[in-house]
């Protein structure tokens, strides 16, 4: 069976129309993103602020062990 042209040129506007909802769709997702998120959650804190973490620092209450780290999981549940 042979799809006639008007049928398929339908089907083609249908899919560019939904192609182009599509990608209007994801733009405003992207726009909303920027718009509710901060800019840079990663960046330095500012006046009294401080980091609670600091990636590198090693405490010596640190576990050593994956056995210790396993022991601290289940006793702190971190």
């Amino acid at each position: 069976m042979v799809i006639s042209l008007r049928k398929s040129l339908r089907l083609l506007k249908y899919l560019i129309v939904f192609i182009m909802l599509t990608y209007a769709l994801y733009k405003a997702f992207g726009y909303l993103d920027v718009a509710l998120l901060p800019m840079d959650r990663y960046r330095i804190p500012e006046g009294s602020a401080v980091k609670a973490f600091h990636a590198g620092s090693m405490d010596a209450l640190d576990p050593e062990t994956p056995l210790q780290r396993l022991k601290l999981f289940f006793w702190y549940g971190e």
